[in-house]
């Protein structure tokens, strides 16, 4: 009898579990037949449209990968475009299911939403017109400094300026474009934001880069993730391990140009990952082929920071902290087992 009540009870904490797991969002997500992701627009590298309307960058890769792992077609995505103070009251209305707009992770945001993973670490830094000769942070003491209200970004630069009792004027200007184009025609002396967003606007936007120069110092960390709402547990972990499944792809050598290859591989590790020994997709509610779709059709991390922020591309950004654990950086996926 007692072993009896101990098997009952054990059933009865799997299925209030599962229940617990499951969530509207997902159901959402399945009924409607297509992920929503916020973003910003018009990011080179990140998230912009191209001259086909085509969606690209490694931002957008990410709702790629997740879509995969839902529907084991990447293409089942509507990008919304969200101006920076619209995007958590977006998410928190369901007008999207999932952020990857370049938002910080703070306890603030965490609070009302949830950060399921770090896609991509960074700092914010300032740009400056090299005519102007400022080369070293002292040398803004003064300046105007052209930054989007309503952001991390805006909160940071007041605190640094103070901190380091320096005064300075800030320019607000609600969308990125006019932002730009304020600090290109000097309306402003300086543009700060996270240093790949500088990469960027100066790459795809400045009438000639290298009268730009990037200044060599940080002055925060900004862990940029992807955003969930609160309230789906299963949802979110299909976009956390989504991404990390992009990550363990690379440690382990797998790419989209070997990965059927790698699908004959003996062993154990990779055949948890490729869904050849089945359980893991299972465990998350979906195909077990979901990471062979991920890396198949969006590739592994590496890849995927080739193609949009590499060597290759305008924009030259050095992989520094996103470089995999082993070789020095900060990307360290739980195992898939």
């Amino acid at each position: 009898m007692f072993k009896l009540t101990l098997s009952v009870i054990a059933a009865f904490s799997t299925l209030a579990a599962t229940q617990a797991m499951a969530g509207p969002v997902l159901d959402a997500v399945k009924a409607r037949g297509q992920l929503l992701c916020g973003v910003s627009a018009g990011l080179v590298g990140f998230m912009h449209a191209d001259s086909q309307g085509v969606w690209r960058g490694l931002s957008v890769d990410m709702c790629r990968a997740t879509a995969a792992a839902l529907f084991g077609d990447a293409s089942k995505v509507k990008y919304i475009p969200l101006e920076p103070q619209k995007r958590f009251p977006a998410l928190e209305a369901g007008e999207v299911d999932l952020l990857a707009s370049n938002s910080t992770a703070t306890l603030g945001r965490d609070a009302g939403a949830d950060f399921v993973a770090i896609y991509y670490y960074d700092g914010q830094g300032f740009m400056v017109p090299r005519k102007l000769g400022r080369r070293v942070m002292r040398d803004l003491d003064g300046a105007k400094v052209c930054v989007q209200p309503g952001t991390t970004t805006e909160a940071n630069v007041a605190d640094y300026f103070r901190q380091n009792k320096m005064s300075f004027t800030p320019v607000l200007l609600d969308k990125i474009d006019d932002l730009r184009t304020a600090f290109f025609a000097g309306r402003c002396d300086v543009l700060t934001a996270d240093v790949s967003n500088l990469y960027a606007t100066r790459a795809a936007y400045a009438p000639n880069p290298s009268d730009y120069t990037i200044l060599p110092r940080t002055i925060t960390k900004e862990p940029l993730g992807l955003a969930v709402r609160h309230g789906d547990n299963q949802f979110g972990d299909i976009v956390r391990w989504s991404l990390y499944a992009m990550i363990e792809a690379e440690e382990y050598g797998i790419t989209s140009r070997n990965v059927d290859e790698a699908l004959k591989s003996e062993n154990p590790t990779l055949r948890r990952i490729l869904g050849t020994a089945p359980g893991m997709g299972k465990a998350l509610g979906v195909d077990e082929k979901w990471a062979y779709n991920i890396v198949k059709q969006v590739g592994n991390y590496g890849e995927v920071f080739d193609r949009n922020l590499g060597p290759n591309t305008v924009l030259k950004i050095p992989r520094g902290m996103n470089t995999p654990w082993r070789d020095g950086g900060m990307l360290y996926a739980p195992p898939i087992r």
